[in-house]
């Protein structure tokens, strides 16, 4: 997977102008697929298998956008004033270079601070293109910008912009290429705008209707310097989400997904996450409601121009979402 998801990472896809993301993932998954649709809001559905005896409709969630910046003001000397599309924080942008989808590469500064040790707002950064004056700007205002970085293939670890979420589009591409048998209609959905509210997963489930969500989604890890408290790690499986500030897991997919996992040897971690959501809290409450869980990949410095996973916790997902669409399953009530 690592050359596919060096090629998604490499694909600029900021939130709203997934165009060039859609169209690259759909190459990938159409020697596998059974049909695939475009919705209005450009969610990309692909479909395999069709329902038999003890199937269900799953609808399976990974997003195709990443953060990134707009424009939003050029002053007399060139200077490209700009606004988050997405979580960007202010903290990772500092000397930080981007491109923007017309080709014009930047770097990030910052005006002259009273306090050079505190954090640099918004209002105080800037985008330096090189240009002298507002005229030969070959920015304008509203233009869209990701993080320009290299991808780094470290052998067990892996440094790209954009691991969220094209880790989890490559989790879900190679688990559609490896499903050959399925008792289920499975969707593969391939959202948009899901760093600005979920707002692809919205449109999808309201109108696919399935009975289990499942998204692939990165989340963060503990296992650093004085980080996080929590009990996620590189290097030690995919994680079982319990809850984020989105959604509760329902606890017979967590179950379902515990169970799957210890029959097929697959090492997994527990998920609580304090700050944050994925698609799967949009799929929860679509309609009358749908059951849902979460299978995250641990990633490091998320949001930032430089995100780092675990290759084993990469394939350790695909194996499991492999073995999660490959049987009957069966969602007894639980209180």
């Amino acid at each position: 997977m690592k050359a596919i998801i060096q090629q998604l990472v490499e694909t600029a896809a900021p939130s709203g102008y997934e165009t060039a993301m859609r169209e690259l993932v759909r190459s990938l998954a159409a020697p596998y697929a059974d049909s695939i649709e475009v919705d209005t809001l450009g969610n990309l559905v692909v479909r395999k298998g069709s329902r038999q005896d003890g199937g269900l409709r799953i609808m399976v969630a990974a997003h195709m956008d990443e953060i990134g910046i707009l424009a939003s003001y050029i002053d007399e000397k060139g200077f490209v004033r700009f606004t988050r599309n997405g979580g960007v924080r202010a903290a990772n942008c500092l000397g930080g270079r981007v491109r923007f989808l017309n080709g014009v590469q930047g770097i990030i500064g910052s005006e002259k601070l009273d306090n050079p040790e505190k954090t640099p707002t918004f209002e105080q950064l800037f985008i330096d293109v090189g240009a002298t004056s507002r005229d030969d700007c070959p920015v304008k205002t509203g233009d869209v910008a990701v993080f320009e970085r290299p991808f780094l293939d470290l052998g067990k670890r892996l440094v790209a912009k954009a691991l969220d979420d094209r880790v989890g589009v490559a989790v879900m591409l190679d688990v559609l290429s490896k499903l050959k048998d399925t008792p289920h209609e499975v969707l593969f959905v391939f959202t948009v705008q899901e760093e600005v509210g979920t707002r692809g997963a919205i449109a999808a489930a309201y109108h696919l209707e399935p009975e289990i969500g499942l998204s692939v989604d990165v989340t963060l890890t503990g296992d650093t310097p004085r980080g996080s408290k929590m009990e996620v790690e590189l290097g030690k499986g995919p994680a079982i989400k319990i809850r984020d500030a989105g959604m509760l897991s329902d606890p017979r997919i967590i179950r379902w997904m515990n169970d799957t996992a210890a029959h097929e040897n697959i090492p997994t971690q527990r998920e609580i996450l304090e700050g944050g959501s994925t698609d799967a809290r949009s799929i929860q409450i679509s309609r009358a409601g749908v059951p849902v869980g979460s299978l995250s990949i641990p990633c490091r410095y998320v949001h930032s121009p430089s995100e780092m996973v675990d290759f084993s916790d990469v394939q350790h997902a695909s194996a499991l979402l492999l073995a999660l669409l490959g049987r009957p399953v069966s969602l007894e009530q639980e209180g």
